[in-house]
């Protein structure tokens, strides 16, 4: 428990996390889960005795788990691509053997992980085919522990090119500790409960600085791009101190809790955007500049037709920075962020939020299910499991999203779900809950199969 939890602030030492072979080395990222349940509770009761309101709210909350439950889903069928690479190319071309058990192996290891996250992540925000999958991160207009988890699922399929010079030298074994304290070092710098830490934000990311690096403020946008240092920020010229109250999220916010648009929308509008264009170069210059490049502009583009003001209640356009919505172009507007505006939170009714809380946790079972019992598990079977959970998670958008189609989605999705009950793919929370979860499974289709029939009903009204 003391390595899974020092292993979330890179608190471990040479001596203890040096291993020989990449199949000794502990699933630390798993090993954290318990603590990543605990911290966001936990900053959930210091942010009401601090603020008087909750950080995070239902909608929020469990779109950004649900975009870190997406992101996982490629490795119940395969290794990461990120160790995957590293291994192949280690295995083949590596012109150096350093020592795996040596302390001076593990920090070259530590310092070049950190070095080559800051230019993938440099790069995910100067390349728009890439902004494409990191988008889903920065979409948020929050900013607290779950963020951490809104992880992109098509980001993973690139970002292993960035680290495939160390396996020229440094052993895979050592590189599979670091590519995952990395990871978790940047879990605890999602909060803004943590103002400032003196003396260490001068070497290290924080808080503060990550803050930063989520704003749509314009001295925000593409910003500390640092993983657990900040120093190759200020060494590259992409530092920004924290200023103005930062605005979170994309700069034209996408409005929406449906998960499968969150992730792939921009992929969608590079596509539209590229087609406005006659010229092969010009459509390819599309994908691979800056996401604001156009024909006549510098290779990044510029900020020129970014909003001025980005409030709550506008819908804007499609943006050619961060992000994306549906609409005729950006707006102009003369006004600054402010720092009053007000994130995207519709009202809906609370019987419907624990009717949603409810079956996200019995989603979370079967998704829990699904990694634990993998390897026994056949290919039709985790397919289907895989399948049922984004059918879910969909579902559950479009219900917070109070969508015209959400009652037959969802009427469909419970007739899945009494399936997967049926056969015993879908267990209960405990084992004392089974009847109780029975029951309410089966008054779920019942009341979306009403809820459908009525909605058909008055269609058919009022085409008569």
């Amino acid at each position: 428990m003391s390595t899974a939890f020092r292993a979330m602030f890179s608190l471990l030492t040479p001596n203890e996390s040096s291993f020989q072979k990449v199949e000794d080395v502990p699933p630390y990222v798993q090993q954290a889960t318990p603590f990543f349940v605990g911290l966001i509770f936990l900053e959930l009761a210091v942010g009401v005795l601090k603020t008087g309101t909750t950080v995070v709210t239902i909608s929020d909350g469990l779109t950004s788990i649900s975009a870190g439950m997406i992101s996982r889903l490629p490795s119940v069928l395969m290794r990461g691509c990120e160790l995957t690479a590293y291994m192949y190319v280690w295995d083949r071309f590596h012109l150096v053997e350093l020592p795996w058990d040596s302390a001076w192996t593990w920090w070259l290891t530590f310092l070049g992980v950190d070095f080559c996250y800051y230019w993938l992540h440099r790069f995910a925000h100067e390349v728009a085919i890439l902004w494409a999958a990191h988008q889903v991160h920065h979409s948020s207009e929050y900013y607290n522990l779950t963020t951490a988890l809104r992880q992109s699922l098509t980001q993973q399929f690139t970002s292993w090119i960035f680290y495939l010079p160390m396996a020229l030298a440094l052993p895979p074994s050592v590189f599979a500790v670091h590519i995952q304290l990395n990871l978790l070092y940047q879990f605890w710098i999602h909060t803004e409960l943590i103002r400032d830490l003196g003396p260490l934000e001068w070497v290290f990311n924080t808080p503060k600085h990550h803050r930063v690096h989520h704003g749509r403020n314009h001295y925000c946008i593409d910003k500390n791009y640092g993983g657990i240092l900040i120093i190759w920020d200020r060494l590259f010229g992409t530092f920004a101190e924290e200023t103005d109250k930062v605005v979170y999220g994309l700069v034209f916010p996408i409005k929406t809790f449906e998960i499968l648009y969150v992730q792939f929308h921009y992929y969608s509008y590079l596509w539209r955007k590229s087609k406005t264009y006659k010229a092969i170069s010009n459509k390819l210059s599309t994908f691979i500049k800056g996401p604001s490049w156009k024909p006549g502009k510098s290779r990044l583009g510029d900020h020129v037709d970014n909003p001025k003001q980005c409030n709550a209640k506008t819908t804007g356009g499609i943006s050619t920075k961060l992000g994306g919505t549906k609409g005729n172009g950006p707006r102009k507007d003369p006004l600054k962020v402010t720092g009053k505006e007000v994130p995207h939170d519709p009202s809906w009714p609370l019987p419907l939020q624990v009717y949603v809380v409810i079956h996200f946790l019995l989603v979370l079972q079967i998704y829990h299910d699904l990694f634990e019992n993998k390897m026994m598990l056949s290919q039709l079977t985790i397919l289907g499991m895989t399948n049922y959970i984004l059918l879910t998670l969909t579902a559950l958008g479009f219900i917070i999203d109070q969508r015209p189609t959400a009652a037959v989605l969802e009427m469909l999705r419970c007739v899945v779900m009494v399936t997967l009950q049926k056969y015993g793919y879908m267990k209960p929370l405990m084992p004392l809950l089974a009847v109780p979860t029975e029951a309410f499974v089966s008054l779920s289709l019942l009341y979306w199969a009403v809820q459908s029939f009525l909605q058909l009903l008055s269609i058919k009204r009022k085409t008569n």
